[in-house]
């Protein structure tokens, strides 16, 4: 019955809100009291806050503000202080890095020091981010797990961003912001370098990533298949394995030969997507500094076949202006 597949129906809890488990006396005091709404019990928990920034939530959220809006005021900028091409133009608009000839050097901001400033700002918005949620984790008796998770993204940002563009020597090496513009930066980076494709740390990331999508569509698929049975109480099933786990575990055995048990299918989860940026980061970082030409590379060591001599060899252009045959 459809009314049993429980993929748009959920129950909410109607309830005063919960303020959470006390964090002792040195803590600020979280702000508000939390309530409810109905759409967010939809999609996920009905209560909203009481909310805790702290110091370095506020400092984050600060940085963050600056950052986007350096880069709001450029693009706007760009397009004359229009406010129609603003939004009609707004994918396509960038705040582009320095140009090459510049270096490691501060350019003027109007040459790309509005983007080292933005970088600047952006990067320590995310850095006091992941320190919040560390020390919030470590203060609730948690494990960091979602930190290092996080963690993992910050790392493929950084290459692209500073560590990558720091060891070719030049900012202009780096990403621009924008929607579009990012994304033909990719293209022309897949490009200039022999086809990213060949990148084995390329492959390893694009393999956790569509890795990573199915196995959390698998075990969200299981849990609700099970909730009927109360599967959704996953930390109860762990323990104290009742007929969820127990037809979860006989169904995965029937159709795939082997289960993943309560616990170990969010280690399997984790390790699967975190691996994607780190794999990935590894590939950026590998481009340009240690290989130049990933389709040449892929030749070299037969991963990648040579193509036919169809037409004669031609003489690059640039050798014959040095007079070289």
């Amino acid at each position: 019955m459809a009314e049993y597949q429980n993929l748009f129906t959920s129950v909410q809890v109607a309830a005063p809100s919960y303020p959470g488990v006390p964090l002792g006396r040195d803590e600020y005091q979280r702000e508000g009291k939390g309530l409810h709404w109905h759409l967010l019990g939809r999609i996920g928990d009905a209560q909203l806050g009481p909310i805790y920034l702290g110091w370095l939530g506020v400092c984050s959220l600060l940085c963050g503000f600056i950052a986007f809006e350096i880069i709001g005021l450029n693009m706007w900028a760009s397009v004359g202080w229009d406010p129609v091409q603003f939004v009609r133009q707004l994918p396509w608009l960038a705040l582009e890095p320095p140009p090459p000839g510049y270096g490691l050097s501060l350019p003027p901001l109007n040459e790309g020091g509005w983007w080292l400033l933005t970088g600047f700002f952006l990067t320590m918005s995310i850095l006091l981010w992941w320190v919040r949620m560390y020390r919030r984790a470590r203060k609730l008796g948690m494990g960091t797990h979602v930190a290092w998770a996080f963690a993992a993204a910050i790392w493929l940002y950084l290459v692209l961003g500073f560590i990558r563009p720091l060891l070719m020597g030049s900012w202009g090496e780096a990403v621009p912001f924008g929607i579009f513009p990012h994304l033909d930066w990719t293209a022309a980076f897949s490009l200039r370098y022999g086809n990213l494709f060949y990148n084995p740390f390329h492959m390893l990331s694009i393999a956790f990533l569509y890795g990573s999508t199915l196995l959390f569509a698998m075990h969200g698929a299981t849990i609700l298949a099970v909730s009927r049975f109360g599967g959704e109480r996953e930390i109860e099933q762990i323990t104290d394995r009742g007929t969820a786990s127990e037809r979860a575990a006989l169904f995965w055995r029937w159709t795939m030969g082997f289960n993943a048990t309560m616990e170990s299918i969010h280690r399997w989860a984790w390790w699967f997507a975190v691996l994607c940026p780190l794999t990935g980061g590894i590939g950026i970082l590998l481009t340009g500094t240690v290989v130049d030409n990933w389709y040449l590379w892929g030749v070299k060591h037969g991963l990648a076949p040579m193509y036919p001599a169809v037409f004669p060899p031609v003489v690059d252009p640039a050798l014959q202006l040095l007079g070289v045959k």
